[in-house]
């Protein structure tokens, strides 16, 4: 089996697959299960510094976007998509999917959002119901300062949608104090459970917004509505995935005593950005990378498939390449979650020196001691 160095899916600790094979009952009728689920839920929302109502949901993180803009979306409404990135542009999807008529904040995909600028657009546009902002794009690695940008948008009154499923818990996500009103997330990044769940923290704001729609959500499975009194009444709207979230359970437990989490992402990703230009190579990004993934130009003569599969035949580790308006063009290194430590990121590095050596691309240097000196 080979070693995931991807951004996401990322490499599962033993404790949360053990965690996943207990043996469960039925979540529909045991109060015991909704008990654990609030737990779980409330971990989530002390990690992400909010007060808010916290769900977790059964499909993968992508169904958390989805029911954002479904719950939030009724026919006609004028909604702000923030495009920075290829997840940034793909928000207009869901909201033309319910009716919305996307706007769209279009910028060069190489940096990140300039929050002035926004605000020189704002103060002309903002007759908006909400607008939808992606945190860290996985594509490209550019990371958007939420901390400015939800602020201005609220300043406006317009309500925010937070894609941070590959920023949070390698990145500070601070809800309440960044007046974030739905935040989403998913299992299979930096929290290092496998992929299958998502989980959204709900505003009031954004609560009362949906309860005064005046047309129904156009779907059941995205309709956040469903949620809001599962731990009162001790229903869920349907079966959840009880094992799944024993693991996340754990996962949880796993980044609460990780104190360190945070600092260690960053260290170890600039490292890696210093040992990546050392080698000749260069990055995608301008500037304003995430401390979760790095992007690397594929070099000139060079194909992407071949870098990705050398890694993973001859070394047992799988990068990522890419899709969309960057398909070829890159290929991503991950270091988020439990892939952000030391060993798997020098081993990672000494097999991409190895494999670019291999297929004609001569390094200046061993990337793996550059790696290590400049931790």
């Amino acid at each position: 089996m080979y070693k995931m160095m991807t951004p996401g899916p990322t490499m599962t600790a033993v404790s949360v697959m053990e965690a996943r094979s207990r043996q469960f009952g039925n979540p529909d009728v045991d109060e015991q299960f909704c008990e654990e689920y609030h737990q779980v839920c409330q971990s989530l929302a002390e990690l992400l510094h909010t007060e808010n109502d916290t769900y977790i949901l059964g499909g993968e993180g992508i169904l958390a976007l989805e029911a954002a803009c479904a719950s939030l979306t009724e026919p006609g409404d004028r909604v702000l998509v923030i495009d920075n990135g290829i997840f940034g542009k793909g928000f207009a999807d869901f909201v033309k999917l319910y009716g919305g008529q996307p706007e769209t904040y279009t910028v060069d995909y190489h940096h990140p959002v300039d929050v002035a600028e926004l605000e020189a657009y704002l103060e002309k546009n903002h007759d908006y119901k909400y607008a939808t902002v992606v945190h860290c794009d996985t594509p490209s690695g550019v990371l958007n300062d939420i901390s400015k940008i939800c602020p201005l948008l609220k300043k406006y009154g317009i309500l925010t949608v937070v894609d941070a499923v590959a920023s949070m818990f390698g990145e500070e996500v601070r809800v309440d104090d960044w007046q974030i009103d739905i935040v989403c997330g998913g299992s299979q990044k930096a929290l290092s459970a496998p992929p299958g769940l998502a989980f959204v923290t709900v505003s009031n704001d954004a609560m009362a917004a949906m309860e005064a729609r005046t047309t129904p959500v156009a779907s059941f499975y995205c309709n956040l509505l469903t949620f809001r009194n599962y731990y009162r009444d001790k229903w869920f709207p349907y079966t959840m995935p009880i094992s799944d979230i024993y693991g996340l359970a754990e996962a949880v437990r796993l980044v609460k005593e990780d104190t360190g989490r945070i600092e260690r992402h960053h260290r170890i990703a600039v490292a890696v950005r210093q040992a990546v230009k050392e080698a000749g190579l260069s990055l995608y990004l301008e500037y304003g990378d995430s401390a979760t993934v790095t992007v690397v130009n594929v070099p000139e003569g060079l194909m992407d498939r071949d870098i990705i599969g050398t890694m993973k035949d001859q070394h047992g580790i799988l990068i990522s390449g890419c899709f969309d308006v960057l398909a070829g063009k890159v290929f991503r290194l991950g270091h988020m979650g439990n892939n952000a430590n030391e060993d798997d990121v020098a081993e990672m590095l000494s097999a991409l020196t190895k494999t670019l050596n291999s297929l004609g691309f001569v390094c200046r240097c061993d990337m793996k001691e550059i790696f290590l000196q400049c931790l």
